[in-house]
């Protein structure tokens, strides 16, 4: 991709994250109409793990902490890992540590990532 064509994928990425910034932090979700609601939700009645990340994002921009934790206490809780994540996808912090981002973000770690999401759904449904 030239530099050009790479300029503009960042430039719209950017734009189209800040627009959708700019809408969580002004519209909440629980009082608006056209944010989508759960799907999952709608045909079973039951909450799927991202329930309420709407409303919790929208929370977290306000800085309520508590509030986007009742709403959504996986995402909440997801945020350091997800930055961590983030941090190891710097291919000089990669290869400075790479039994440490193995440990973190391998083969076993997605393994235990996906068991805690689906223990956060049957508990949350309880």
């Amino acid at each position: 991709m030239g530099f050009k064509n790479k300029f503009l994928v960042y430039f719209l990425i950017s734009v189209f994250l800040t627009v959708a910034v700019f809408v969580y932090y002004t519209v909440d979700p629980s009082k608006e109409f056209f944010f989508l609601k759960c799907p999952f939700k709608f045909a079973t009645g039951l909450d799927c793990p991202g329930c309420g990340a709407q409303r919790a994002f929208h929370e977290l921009l306000h800085f309520n902490i508590a509030e986007a934790f009742r709403y959504n206490p996986l995402l909440i809780s997801a945020i350091p890992y997800v930055g961590l994540g983030i941090i190891f996808q710097r291919k000089e912090i990669a290869e400075k540590y790479p039994r440490m981002r193995r440990a973190l973000f391998g083969q076993y770690a997605i393994r235990i990532v996906l068991g805690i999401i689906l223990l956060y759904f049957v508990i949350r449904n309880l």
